[in-house]
């Protein structure tokens, strides 16, 4: 942690309780906020592999076939 985020959580644990709880939520939201430019991008990834799905270039592969990967990694 930077010296500026030790001196920031410092003050904050000197607030009271509800303050505290009114920075928590701020903070919280402000990671929930979207990337608009970043969604569209995902959505745009997500129709070009759709669409090379539905033209055959690529195929899916079975959840279970998957799973049983991840369990063999394990």
């Amino acid at each position: 942690m930077s010296i500026s985020s030790e001196v920031i959580l410092h003050n904050a644990l000197t607030l009271p309780a509800v303050e505290r709880v009114k920075i928590i939520d701020q903070l919280l939201s402000s990671l929930d906020e979207a990337d608009t430019r970043l969604d569209a991008k995902w959505a745009e990834e997500a129709e070009t592999r759709l669409d090379a799905f539905e033209r055959g270039e690529i195929r899916s592969i079975p959840l279970e076939d998957i799973l049983a990967r991840y369990q063999r990694a394990k």
